[in-house]
């Protein structure tokens, strides 16, 4: 379980999360922003619980998807996030526009929600008991909000605007160093899938 929610946080990148609501906190009073952000985890953790429950159903049975496929896949999607974190960098990122209501479903989706989290959330539930995927989802949860928001507070705590910029840059970094630890969660996930496979198809 400790595994599943260190890989989980790890692809969730709340560095390259707080990178991408830098315009948001400065635009938002601290209460708003607490406000929104709460919301968009809640809508988050949400849809994660509905893969959870029922992904494995959906893509075994509706769709008819052998599993080692999507943790192959999975894997070639985490290793693509981990590619343009390492490279781009925080301009792989764009600025939040809209309405206040609306904030919180865009920063759900696609940054807190996308393809590589669902299939984590997928691979959960194949690999943990429902109690414990369950309970990996709220930590995971409440561990990303409580990083963005101390990030936010040591941040809006600099004085000095060289000193908050000098911040910013060593976020950047922890993304950067973070896509390399994502690379490698994916690459293994695609050598487990590949494996499986072929075991399978020996036996």
């Amino acid at each position: 379980m400790i595994a599943a929610i260190v890989s989980f946080l790890v692809m969730l990148n709340p560095f390259a999360l707080f990178l991408y609501l830098r315009p948001v906190m400065s635009d938002l009073s601290s209460a708003d922003f607490r406000s929104v952000f709460l919301k968009a985890s809640m809508i988050s953790f949400g849809i994660y619980l509905v893969f959870l429950f029922f992904g494995d159903l959906m893509f075994k049975t509706v769709f008819r998807i052998n599993f080692e496929s999507f943790r192959i896949f999975g894997g070639v999607v985490l290793f693509s996030f981990a590619y343009i974190f390492i490279v781009q960098g925080k301009k792989a990122f764009i600025q939040i526009k809209g309405d206040l209501h609306d904030l919180a479903s865009e920063i759900a989706l696609p940054f807190m929600v996308g393809a590589g989290t669902i299939s984590l959330t997928v691979l959960m539930a194949e690999e943990l008991a429902l109690w414990q995927g369950v309970l990996s989802l709220a930590i995971i949860m409440a561990v990303n909000f409580g990083i963005i928001m101390g990030l936010k507070n040591i941040r809006r705590g600099m004085r000095s605007k060289k000193v908050q910029v000098a911040f910013d840059k060593n976020m950047e970094i922890l993304l950067r160093i973070n896509g390399f630890f994502l690379g490698a969660i994916g690459i293994d996930m695609i050598v487990t899938g590949i494996r499986h496979l072929v075991a399978a198809g020996v036996a």
